[in-house]
C-alpha cells in the first residue's frame, strides 16, 4: 500500500516522529531526481549515487532537527550540492574557474522547475549549434565528450594554444547570446573551461 500524505508538513511530521512510510515516500519521490541532478554535478553515476545516499540517510538520521516550515524538496537539493561541495573539496583544491562553475549550479538549485529547464536546455543547445564550426567542434570535443585540451589538439592536428583560444571564443559567444541563468545551465551540462 502507498501511502500519500495531505500536505507538506504533515510529511515531515510524520518524518520527524520516525514513520518510515513517509521515509520511503519521500525516497521513491526524490531519488532517481536527485541522481540525475548529482551525477550533473559530479559527472560521475557511482559517486552521485553515493551522494543521494549520503543525503538520504543523514536526513532520516537528524530527522528530528528537521524544521516543519521547510520544503523538502528544497532541502534535499541543497543538501545534495553541499554533499557534492563537501567530497569536491576533499579531492582537490578549487580553481577560481572552478568556483564560479560551483557558484552556477548553486543558481541553478533555484531552478529545478523542469519546464523552464528543458526551455533553457533547448536554448543552451541552439545556441551551441550556432557556433562557428570549428569553435563548436572544439567545445563539444571538450564539454561534451570529456577530452583534455591536449588530447582534442592531437585531435585536430593544432596546437594546444589553438584549443584554448576556441574555447575562450566559445564561452564568449555564448556568455554575449545567453543570461546569466542560462549560462548557468551551459556550466551545469558543461562545466568548465579547463586550464
Amino acid at each position: 500500500m502507498r501511502y500519500v500524505f495531505s500536505s507538506p508538513k504533515k510529511l515531515i511530521k510524520h518524518l520527524k516522529k520516525g514513520n518510515t512510510h513517509a521515509y520511503t515516500y519521500i525516497v521513491d519521490l526524490y531519488y532517481k531526481k536527485l541522481c540525475d541532478y548529482a551525477s550533473n554535478l559530479a559527472r560521475d553515476n557511482f559517486k552521485s549515487e553515493d551522494i543521494v545516499q549520503n543525503v538520504i540517510t543523514r536526513m532520516w538520521q537528524h530527522r528530528k532537527k528537521l524544521d516543519a516550515n521547510i520544503s523538502i524538496k528544497n532541502y534535499l537539493y541543497k543538501s545534495v550540492y553541499n554533499e557534492f561541495i563537501d567530497q569536491y573539496r576533499k579531492e582537490k583544491a578549487v580553481t577560481v574557474l572552478e568556483k564560479k562553475y560551483i557558484e552556477g549550479l548553486d543558481n541553478f538549485v533555484e531552478l529545478i522547475d523542469e519546464k523552464e529547464a528543458n526551455r533553457l536546455l533547448t536554448l543552451v543547445q541552439h545556441e551551441i549549434e550556432k557556433l562557428p564550426p570549428k569553435c563548436k567542434e572544439t567545445f563539444l570535443l571538450s564539454k561534451q565528450d570529456g577530452l583534455t585540451y591536449v588530447e582534442i589538439a592531437e585531435y585536430q592536428n593544432v596546437s594546444v594554444n589553438t584549443v584554448e583560444k576556441q574555447m575562450v571564443k566559445a564561452f564568449s559567444i555564448l556568455r554575449k547570446k545567453m543570461k546569466e541563468k542560462v549560462m548557468s545551465i551551459t556550466f551545469l551540462l558543461f562545466g568548465t573551461q579547463k586550464t
